[in-house]
C-alpha cells in the first residue's frame, strides 16, 4: 500500500513534465481541483452517509468572497479564502441545525432547496454583481494576487491542497471521528443506542466539509477570475462533486481522486471535440454513470476493484488446494 501511494505521488508530482502544453496542464489543474471539491463533499456525503445535493452553497460562497475582497477593497483576492472560509462555516451551522433533524431524501431535498434559494438571491444581488458576476485583476499585481498566464502554478498549489486534505481526512478515518462517521453512515438509530452524539458528529462532517468546499471554490475563482451564480451555486456543480465522489468510491480515500482522474479528462476530451455541444454530451455521460453505479456498483470502482481481487485471490488459493 505504501509503494501504491508512492506511486501516485510521484506520477502527480511529474505530470506537468510529462504531459506538456495549455491543454494538458488546464486539464491536470482541473483534475485535482474536482478531486478537493469531491474529497470536501465526500467527508460529509461518504464517510457520514448524510447525503448534501446542496454543496454548491459553500463552493459559491468560497468563490465569490475573494473577488468581492477585490472588487469592493481593491484588495488581493487570497486574503479573502479564510473570510470565504468562515462565512461558510457560519451558513453551515446555520443549515445544519435544522436539517440534520430530517433523514435519507428529505434532508437531501432540503440541501437542494437551500442552494436553489441562494443561487436566486446571488442572481438578484447587486453587491456582489447580480446577474453579471465578478471578476478578478485584470493583470496581476503582485504575488498574493496568484494571477498566472500558465496552469502549472496552480497545478501545484492545487496538489498541495489535495495532499492536506487527505492527509488530515487519512487521520479522522483512523480515529474515534471516523468509526463514529461510519456508525452514523450504517445506521442513526443505532448508532445513538450505542451512546454516539449522532447530531454533534454529523454537524462536525458538515463543518468539514464545507470549509473544505469553500477553499475549493476560491482556488477555482482564483484560476479562472471570473465567477457568476450558476458556475458557482448551480446544481451541476453539487452533482459533478457528487459523482467523482461517487464513481471513485464514497467513503474511500482515493475514490475522489480517481473519479476525477476520470470524468475530467472525459469532460475535457468531449468539449474538445465538439465544441460548445461537448457540455450537453458531457452531461449525458454523466447521467448514464449514475444509472449504471445505481445499478451494478453503488460502491463505485474502488469498490469493484476490491472484489474483483477478492474473487482472484479466491480462485487462486481453490487451484493451489
Amino acid at each position: 500500500m505504501r509503494w501504491g501511494w508512492l506511486a501516485i505521488a510521484v506520477a502527480l508530482l511529474l505530470y506537468p513534465w510529462i504531459l506538456t502544453g495549455p491543454f494538458y496542464e488546464r486539464m491536470g489543474a482541473d483534475l485535482l481541483l474536482a478531486a478537493i471539491a469531491a474529497a470536501a463533499w465526500n467527508i460529509l456525503g461518504g464517510y457520514a452517509g448524510q447525503i448534501s445535493v446542496g454543496h454548491a452553497v459553500f463552493y459559491g460562497i468560497g468563490a465569490y468572497v475573494p473577488l468581492l475582497v477585490y472588487t469592493h477593497w481593491q484588495l488581493p483576492p487570497v486574503l479573502g479564502i479564510p473570510a470565504g472560509i468562515l462565512v461558510s462555516l457560519a451558513v453551515a451551522a446555520v443549515i445544519g441545525v435544522p436539517t440534520f433533524r430530517l433523514q435519507g431524501h428529505y434532508f437531501s431535498m432540503a440541501t437542494i432547496a437551500v442552494a436553489e434559494l441562494v443561487r436566486i438571491v446571488v442572481g438578484n444581488w447587486d453587491f456582489v454583481g447580480a446577474a453579471i458576476g465578478l471578476m478578478g485583476p485584470a493583470v496581476p499585481r503582485s504575488l498574493l494576487d496568484l494571477s498566472f498566464k500558465s496552469a502549472v502554478p496552480y497545478y501545484y498549489i492545487f496538489l498541495a491542497v489535495l495532499a492536506a486534505i487527505l492527509a488530515l481526512t487519512a487521520h479522522l478515518e483512523r480515529g474515534r471521528m471516523g468509526y463514529y462517521w461510519r456508525a452514523i453512515r450504517a445506521g442513526e438509530r443505532a448508532a445513538r443506542s450505542l451512546g454516539v452524539p449522532v447530531r454533534r458528529y454529523k454537524l462536525w462532517a458538515l463543518l468539514l466539509s464545507a470549509g473544505f468546499t469553500s477553499l475549493a471554490g476560491s482556488l477555482y475563482a482564483l484560476m479562472v477570475g471570473f465567477v457568476d451564480p450558476e458556475s458557482a451555486f448551480g446544481i451541476l456543480v453539487s452533482v459533478e462533486m457528487i459523482i467523482t465522489a461517487a464513481l471513485g468510491g464514497v467513503g474511500t480515500l482515493l475514490g475522489p481522486l480517481l473519479g476525477a482522474a476520470i470524468l475530467v479528462p472525459l469532460k475535457a476530451t468531449t468539449n474538445s471535440l465538439f465544441g460548445g455541444g461537448g457540455s450537453g454530451l458531457t452531461y449525458i455521460l454523466y447521467g448514464g454513470i449514475i444509472l449504471l453505479l445505481a445499478r451494478f456498483e453503488p460502491g463505485g470502482l474502488i469498490e469493484l476493484s476490491r472484489r474483483i481481487a477478492t474473487r482472484s485471490l479466491k480462485k487462486a488459493k481453490a487451484r493451489a488446494a
